[in-house]
């Protein structure tokens, strides 16, 4: 039955909305926002679609749903929520990024200078998003060379008795045991957040009169430390060839379509700053243009990120559509967004760079597709697969002479490692040290769900270990009658050495061991290194939480509020452990006999 469209626009609202695409069987097609609904919509059922994609979506439409939102910024919201959770089939999708960093500032007497993750609070100050995390270590790298703020902990901070290494290399002040006074680093920190907020000219004459006023009253080695500071904002000013005098904040976003494939770039400007770029792969593209792209981007990426003073767009959306997009980054912001193409020399520059850069990511990702797939056809001839290969599952189990045992599973799906699909399992009810049994283990709870008709089979199973781990691993394969699956053990070489790995087979056939230049061998090792990484470290967390955890519940007469109460007084075992008597006296709870029953427990 074919979907009525002149019965649904006739009784459609006005409002503000969201619409889904429904197909016959109730899969979301398309998710899209309105600040009419009916005049959207109905575009959809035009004669002269805008492309043969949109004309192919509306002729599987066999209902529409719409939930109709008081604004155009409350349907905005809604759709992008509705496109990461249902990731429709016509959709332009960017990957869901909550984890672009920032420069944080604490608040207090002593603030501290930090990196952070995360959605940004009022409990201190954030600076950013920036484009990479190195784009923040460099920036806190040169904050802590020119005003020497603390980026410590709070629990090392209130805890130490003499300076840090950091001190002594001058990139910390030494706040932690009073090597300077409260009003002369609240005056570094003013500095710093004026830096960071792109004022750099006044940062300079602000350090050079208080150098100046330092060489009157002859205190020359403070001078010298106005001196230093001020030379290292030139270098940084000399380091930004490409940077703004005006102290703009200020988002580039471009796109283009080359070698095929559409690559999105986002650079971003804070303070004057030019602080590096992010180019992007949507999925779902199609044969959308670079103007869709941006325009898609624009809406999902700043529901969830706050948009700058100003947005720089090329190539632009069409007019009307670069309207309503400027029109809900006001409504989101609060304050007017404008969304422009670049016009000032600078601009273009920016503009220009992004470009460059992006079309550099296309390159460089055509060529990793192309190794990538160099790399599979090389391990399927390898071990003599008739089927191509795209997913590949690897395993490894990590302990400590048996404690905590943690196993791993890591998934290469054709273009690269996804991190989506990586589980950890905890090894139960074996006997510690048992590989073999934690291998069988792993691999049962992991294919349970395959053999019950869920899930997706991997094309290669990789087992780190040898004739004795891929026994285990493929005998539970077989008790789920999944034995048909391509396995292989990858045996570490003599001396571990990279490049003699031996590959196990868990049939009759004989080992195989590939040359060390092989490219099969290195997608392997890649595969199987990541294994053990992934492994290795939820090991370790799991063992540090087992012994923190019983270290702190063995201490005489604490029960779990008191607990609770050292932990965030000292920020975990470690800061217990370096407490003095009367550091832990001053926890809430804690008795002076308490304490001393504490320390004598722990010493």
């Amino acid at each position: 039955m074919s979907f009525d469209a002149k019965a649904f626009l006739a009784s459609l609202t006005e409002l503000p909305g969201v619409y889904r695409m429904l197909d016959a069987n109730e899969n979301v097609l398309y998710v899209g926002k309105a600040k009419n609904l009916k005049k959207r919509v109905s575009s959809y059922f035009r004669e002269n679609l805008s492309s043969p994609r949109i004309a192919h979506m509306v002729s599987q439409i066999a209902n529409i749903a719409t939930t109709p939102t008081r604004t155009e910024a409350e349907a905005l919201l809604l759709e992008n929520n509705l496109i990461k959770s249902l990731s429709p089939r016509y959709n332009i999708l960017f990957r869901d990024d909550k984890s672009y960093p920032y420069i944080v500032l604490t608040r207090g007497e002593f603030p501290r200078l930090g990196f952070y993750r995360g959605n940004p609070d009022r409990k201190s100050d954030y600076f950013g998003p920036y484009p990479s995390s190195l784009a923040v270590r460099d920036s806190i790298h040169l904050l802590q060379k020119m005003f020497r703020l603390r980026t410590c902990e709070e629990s090392v901070f209130s805890n130490r008795s003499r300076p840090c290494l950091l001190y002594q290399i001058k990139r910390c002040s030494g706040s932690c045991v009073d090597r300077i006074s409260r009003d002369e680093y609240a005056a570094d920190v003013q500095l710093a957040t004026m830096f960071l907020l792109g004022k750099q000219q006044e940062v300079t004459l602000r350090l050079t009169d208080a150098m100046d006023r330092a060489s009157e009253r002859l205190a020359f080695e403070q001078a010298a430390i106005f001196r230093d500071q001020i030379q290292s904002l030139r270098q940084v000013q000399e380091k930004q060839y490409i940077s703004s005098s005006k102290g703009e904040d200020v988002d580039i976003v471009v796109a283009i379509q080359e070698a095929g494939q559409l690559c999105l770039n986002l650079a971003m400007v804070r303070g004057g700053r030019h602080l590096g770029d992010r180019p992007m792969f949507p999925t779902n593209a199609g044969d959308s243009t670079p103007a869709d792209a941006i325009a898609a981007f624009i809406r999902q990426h700043y529901a969830a990120h706050p948009a700058p003073a100003r947005l720089i767009a090329s190539p632009m959306p069409t007019n009307e559509e670069g309207s309503d997009l400027e029109t809900l980054l006001t409504e989101l912001a609060g304050r007017h967004v404008p969304l422009f193409e670049p016009r000032s020399l600078l601009h273009k520059a920016w503009s220009d760079m992004a470009i460059q850069n992006a079309k550099l990511a296309v390159i460089a990702r055509n060529q990793a597709s192309a190794q990538q797939e160099e790399r599979l056809q090389a391990l399927q001839e390898a071990l003599g697969l008739n089927e191509g290969l795209r997913r590949i599952e690897c395993f490894d189990i990590s302990h400590t002479q048996g404690e905590a045992t943690v196993a791993s599973c890591v998934v290469y799906d054709g273009n690269g490692m996804k991190k989506a699909d990586y589980r950890r399992y905890n090894i139960r009810d074996i006997q510690p040290g048992d590989d073999y049994a934690a291998m069988r283990q792993v691999v049962t709870r992991r294919y349970e769900k395959v053999a019950a008709g869920e899930g997706v089979a991997p094309d290669l199973i990789l087992i780190d270990g040898g004739k004795g781990q891929i026994s285990s691993a493929h005998a539970a394969l077989a008790d789920l009658g999944l034995a048909e699956l391509a396995m292989i053990g990858v045996a570490k070489g003599e001396d571990r050495k990279p490049g003699l790995e031996t590959l196990i087979f868990p049939d009759d056939r004989l080992p195989l061991q590939l040359s060390s230049q092989h490219p099969a061998l290195h997608l392997i090792q890649e595969i199987r290194d990541e294994a053990h990484r992934f492994a290795i470290t939820g090991h370790r967390a799991k063992r540090s939480k087992a012994r923190k955890t019983s270290t702190l519940e063995s201490l005489p007469g604490i029960g779990p509020a008191r607990r609770k109460a050292l932990v965030s007084q000292f920020g975990g075992l470690a800061g217990v452990l370096e407490a003095t008597i009367e550091q832990l006296v001053e926890v809430p709870g804690i008795s002076r006999e308490q304490a001393e029953k504490i320390h004598a427990a722990l010493h």
